[in-house]
């Protein structure tokens, strides 16, 4: 079984195999990369962001790259303050 990535907390499921003997093989991988994206989120990691989202709700936090998203301040760590529509740098 491949290392899974331990830099990014997306995930995205694999493709269902066909073949019934590889589907234990699927699911255990599967499991796996669920098992780090939830464990990276619990750490508080954030991946960068290269682009604002497009309906952002009050206290979301996003990790803006600062070039091609930049919410204000450059690179950092925001903070959507709904009540004034506007992304506050934390830092």
């Amino acid at each position: 079984m491949r290392k899974p990535n331990l830099g990014t907390v997306n995930y995205a499921p694999g493709q269902v195999p066909t073949d019934a003997a590889e589907m234990q093989r699927f699911f255990m991988s599967e499991l796996q990369k669920i098992s780090i994206a939830i464990s990276l989120i619990g750490l508080g990691h954030l991946d960068k962001t290269t682009s604002a989202p497009t309906k952002p709700r009050d206290g979301d936090v996003r990790y803006a790259d600062g070039i091609s998203w930049n919410p204000g301040a450059g690179v950092g760590v925001y903070y959507y303050k709904g009540a004034t529509s506007a992304w506050v740098l934390l830092g």
